[in-house]
């Protein structure tokens, strides 16, 4: 099972085991492109085990979604449990994401890169999740506190964590050679710039 903070069970489950092998294939070559044989061997198992634990691949796919978001709010949860204020609460959030992006890249690729509608029937982006929700609390209650500009909430969040997670995506295609942390000073510069009643980050 992939894990942002904590270590991998050793021996690891079968159920997880399975898991951790879709999630490489599915980021490396697309849901629709991997087969329940094809993570069957990836994990070493059989495939009626595949079918027993997740009912085939879709259910694969949900079950790790629903797990990373999990781990999504852990890393959203430690950061805003380490900082006050709005500002580097938010900033705390975006270096964790930069750094789990180069750390962590498939889990953070499955989250964030990943086309979420191939295989969830509400057709949900990770952007209308619970830790995006959390996310959009915080800068709500940043704005009623003269902290941000009054701003519509979603725009405040599309301007802070939209940009970082923009950038997250280039640098998984490739089209950013830089660590992301490269760029952590100068992005969020930017964004407070235009959002803090002073500019002041």
């Amino acid at each position: 099972m992939p894990y942002l903070f904590t270590d991998k069970p050793d021996p690891e489950p079968l159920d997880c085991r399975i898991m951790t092998a879709a999630l490489a294939l599915f980021v490396d070559r697309g849901f629709h492109n991997v087969s329940v044989h094809d993570i069957q061997q990836a994990a070493g198992v059989s495939i009626g085990s595949i079918y027993k634990h997740f009912g085939g691949k879709e259910g694969i796919a949900q079950r790790l979604y629903a797990h990373l978001l999990g781990e999504m709010d852990q890393l959203i949860a430690r950061a805003l449990a380490e900082h006050e204020g709005t500002v580097a609460r938010c900033n705390a959030v975006i270096r964790y994401l930069f750094e789990c992006s180069e750390s962590h890249r498939y889990i953070m690729a499955f989250l964030l890169d990943a086309k979420h509608t191939e295989f969830l029937s509400d057709g949900l982006p990770v952007y209308s999740s619970a830790p995006f929700e959390t996310l959009g609390g915080v800068l709500t209650e940043g704005i009623a506190r003269g902290e941000i500009k009054p701003v519509a909430p979603v725009v405040a969040l599309t301007l802070v964590f939209g940009s970082a997670i923009r950038l997250i995506n280039l640098r998984f295609e490739g089209s950013v050679a830089s660590p992301l942390m490269d760029y952590y000073a100068e992005l969020t510069e930017a964004v407070w710039s235009g959002l803090t009643p002073q500019g002041d980050a």
